[in-house]
């Protein structure tokens, strides 16, 4: 796993050959494997690397990319936007989101 990448698209063809194919999704309960339709809590999921990216010309295309690791030994992605919606998304899990590894 590199320490970082020039664009998000580079990052995730790199990041899923390493096995991290799991499409990850913010939901009101936690993030969900999109594919699955299974929903994993906070305390089920492991940070273990987050990257930013700063879009050249508009502030709005800031992304973060994060690799996580679930109890259950899912590998996967998640995408969102600098700062996260507060209302739809567990306290809980939107502290585990801020560590920075």
């Amino acid at each position: 796993m590199k320490n970082s990448y020039s664009s998000l698209s580079i990052a995730i063809q790199d990041l899923q050959k390493e096995g991290y194919t799991a499409d990850f999704n913010l939901c009101n309960a936690g993030v969900e494997h999109k594919h699955k339709k299974r929903i994993h809590k906070a305390t089920e999921l492991e940070v273990i690397k987050v990257y930013r990216f700063e879009g050249m010309s508009n502030p709005d295309d800031n992304t973060i990319l994060y690799v996580i690791e679930t109890t259950t030994g899912e590998k996967g992605l998640l995408v969102d936007a600098y700062g996260m919606y507060a209302g739809n998304v567990p306290r809980d899990l939107i502290k585990k989101l801020k560590i920075i590894k």
